[in-house]
Parts: structure tokens; sequence; C-alpha cells
């Protein structure tokens, strides 16, 4: 389905009962209306697996596996219980977000937290620009040095104009297939690697392995630790932009205006059930790119005493690759962190394009339901956007704490996701619609593991942590 309506007729975000698809049953069925999550995993398999992560793994070796672990799993019960209040309402996460009392004037305390989370995330997206643009300076330098400022400037440009280009369209389908090409280039190679670096120098063992799950964070690696789980796996970000994916897909659409019907509940159920077949393979996809990432940042970088810094982040990753394969296999790798990580501007451009406009549509500057007004607005920060994170880029130059700082932030505007969702599950879910009970507990313990740790960042960084 076209992210470009024209009328409201064919507007994914108006529902009317011509829209009305009945839900496919099965998994072979269902397979054709996946989506959503593959753009989440583009998000995903990027700034957090090839940066965050390797680095984490760099710097503590194998003693954080746990938290790899823990992260990608946590919040998926979060990500699915918000998308299920979309696909009942038909509205984005940000629509949802303003109505959680107590209000600010017209802005509900979650956006105006939203906001100051998107404030970070330009240093965060201004260093997966600056990545992608080291990767490429280095495979194609504009001058003697890849690394000065001059290379940087020109690839970095050509990347923030270029994206722009893509993705001024919109298109949902553009944006799907884009994504899966992208996340499929870069992680299939990479857990390759991760499987055989047994069978190479710097193999390691059962015993790595079971050192990494012991449920401890070493001395000094909190704020990397934090960072991480932030990050990692769905972040606050990728939480909230999947609800709007969800809908541009056509499962609300599809299930209709509620009217109380017990047809209606039963198409609800049924589209909510393909969204659960989404979220898992997306889970799988970033799982298994998340695990791939840190065993190698702790099997290869952290006994060479290699951690990622500042622009030399990409030649240090690179160590991977040529420390494993030889010095061949680091042109592989340049192509493969450009695909990783350029698959997260890929996905980015477009979902913070939709979640800046609907901010402002909380705010009255626009009305959301217009689609003609929503597409412009759309288009305005599909522009705005990637020359910013550009600008940014260029003034720090610095991917790593760029990346990082993004993820502190990530992990407490978690926090408040899980606020929203489970005000929005008690006044706007319809009762028939939700979970089971062993989805409704993983959602509590999701729900209190994510406030705990919201709660530690916050100590942490006003330096009150306990160590």
């Amino acid at each position: 389905m076209s992210a470009t309506p024209e009328t409201t007729s064919t507007d994914p975000y108006t529902l009317t009962p011509e829209g009305i698809k009945d839900p496919p049953v099965g998994w072979r069925a269902s397979f054709r209306y996946l989506g959503p999550g593959l753009i989440l995993s583009a998000s995903i398999v990027g700034s957090g697996e090839l940066i965050a992560t390797t680095t984490l793994g760099a710097e503590v070796g194998f003693a954080l596996l746990w938290l790899v672990i823990f992260s990608t799993f946590v919040k998926v019960a979060v990500q699915v219980e918000l998308a299920r209040w979309t696909i009942a309402t038909g509205q984005p996460a940000l629509t949802g977000y303003n109505r959680v009392p107590p209000r600010i004037g017209r802005m509900g305390w979650v956006n105006v937290l939203w906001m100051v989370l998107a404030l970070t995330k330009l240093l965060q997206l201004g260093g997966i620009i600056g990545g992608t643009a080291v990767a490429f300076s280095i495979l194609l330098p504009f001058g003697p040095d890849p690394l000065a400022f001059q290379s940087l400037l020109i690839w970095t440009s050509m990347l923030a104009l270029g994206s722009i280009a893509l993705l001024w369209t919109n298109s949902y389908r553009l944006i799907e297939r884009g994504a899966v090409l992208l996340v499929v280039i870069f992680t299939f190679v990479t857990v390759g690697i991760a499987l055989g670096l047994p069978f190479t120098p710097f193999a390691y063992g059962a015993g790595d392995v079971a050192s990494g799950l012991t449920f401890l964070i070493p001395a000094g690696a909190v704020g990397a630790a934090i960072a991480m789980f932030g990050i990692t796996g769905v972040g606050a970000d990728e939480i909230t932009f999947y609800t709007y994916w969800c809908i541009e897909k056509g499962y609300a659409r599809w299930t209709g205006p509620n009217d109380g019907s017990e047809a209606w509940v039963r198409r609800a159920n049924g589209w909510i059930r393909v969204m659960y077949k989404d979220a898992f393979v997306s889970w799988l996809v970033y799982t298994f790119g998340t695990l791939a990432f840190y065993l190698m940042g702790a099997a290869v970088l952290n006994p060479q005493g290699l951690v990622p810094e500042g622009n030399g982040m990409i030649t240090t990753l690179s160590r991977i690759y040529t420390d494993v394969l030889g010095e061949w296999a680091s042109i592989a790798f340049l192509i493969g962190a450009i695909a990783v990580l350029g698959s997260t501007m890929w996905a980015a451009v477009p979902s913070w394009s939709r979640m800046y406009v609907n901010l402002l549509a909380t705010m009255g500057v626009l009305d959301w339901q217009d689609p003609v007004a929503r597409l412009r607005w759309i288009r305005i920060f599909t522009v705005a956007l990637p020359l910013l994170w550009a600008a940014v880029y260029l003034t720090i130059q610095s991917p790593v704490v760029m990346v990082q700082i993004g993820g502190v932030m990530t992990g407490i505007f978690l926090v408040a996701t899980v606020v929203a969702v489970w005000y929005l599950r008690s006044t706007e879910t319809d009762p028939r619609l939700r979970g089971g009970s062993a989805f409704n507990t993983l959602l509590v313990v999701s729900s209190l593991a994510i406030g705990l740790l919201g709660i530690y960042t916050l100590l942490e960084v006003f330096g009150l942590g306990i160590g």
C-alpha cells in the first residue's frame, strides 16, 4: 500500500468500511502482509548493532552478553501493545501520547519529553550519517587523507542529498523493499563471520559465553551498558514509529472503524496476530544481528585493546574483518558498513519525518487527517532532517559518543513510553482485543524492567548512582 495517499478514500490513516479486508490465517498466508518489522530491523541493525553493541563488546569483553539478550527481548511486549492500540484505533503513537495526563497547554507531558528525545537524537542520527560518510571516504577518498575534513564534507553532503532524492516520494513499498535489501546484505555476512570465529585465532568457547551470563555489570561500563540497553533492540523511537508503519502497511485500515460488532473484533484480532508475526520476525533478525556484533567486538577487538573512537571508528571496526579474513576483507567490510549504517538512515528519515509532523499536528499546526497537508509536511522534514543531521556531525565528528548520548536518552524515554502504553491500554484499547495471560505477564515484566532501568539511568545521569 502506498504511503503517499492523495485522497481520504485511499489514506491508510482514515478508517472506512470500504477499506476492510479479512485477515489471513497461518504463517504462509500472513507472510506477504509482513513488512513494518523489516523497516524496524533496518533502523535497529545500524547504530545499535554496528556501533554501540560492538563498542561495548570491545570495552568489556563477554561480560555483558546477558544484557544484549535481555535488551532485545524485554522491550518487544511494549512495542506490540502499542501497535495493538494503533490497529484498534487507526491512530499513530504521538497522537496517543498527547492524551496522557497531565497536559501542558495543548501538549501532553509525554510529547514534551519526546521533544527532548528528538534533540538528543540529532546527535545519534548525526553519528549515523557521519559513520556512513567515514566508510565511503575510506573506500573512495577525496584526497590523500580519507579522514580529512574536505573528504568527509563531500561524502556527508552527498549522503544527505542522496537520502532526500531517494526518499522524496515516501512510498511505503519503496521504503520496505529498500530496508529488506540493506538488512540482508550485512546481517548474513556478519552472523556468518561470528559463527565462524571459533575456527580462527580469535576463537571463543563455552566458557566465554558462560562468563557473559552472570547478570553483572563490570565497573566503569555502566554508561556504555545503559546506552546499549536504550539503543539495542527496539528503543523508544522504534516502538513509537512502528505504529506509523503498521498503519501504512494497512493493518488498521483493513481492520476498519470500530462499530462494536463481533465481526470487527474478529478482524482486529486477526490483523493483530499478523502484527505479532511481523514483530517476531523482526525480533529474530535484530537479535541475531546484535549477538553477532557483540561477539565480534568481544572476541576480536577486546583482546587487542581496540575500542572504536571518533572518526577512526570505522577503521577500528574493520579490524573485526581484516583480523579474521585478511586485509582483502576491508573493502567487503566497508561496503557492509555502508549497507548497515545506510539502513538506519533509510528507515530513520521517513520515520522521524512522520513523527515530527504528527507532533506538529498535536500542536495544531496542521490537520493530521488531511493527507495532502500531511504529505507536504513529511516532505519538508524529508529534506530538512538529513541536512540537519549532516551539519551536526560535521560540527562534532565523534560518531560513537553521538550515538551513545542518543542511546542514554532513549533509555529514559522508554519509561514514558511504558506509562503511555498502559494508559492507552486501560482507556482506549477495546478489552476484547487484549492479549492472553502469558502476554500480559510478559508485558508486566517488560514494563517493570524498563522502569527500573530508567530510574537507574536517571540516577547515573545526575551522579546519584550506587556504583
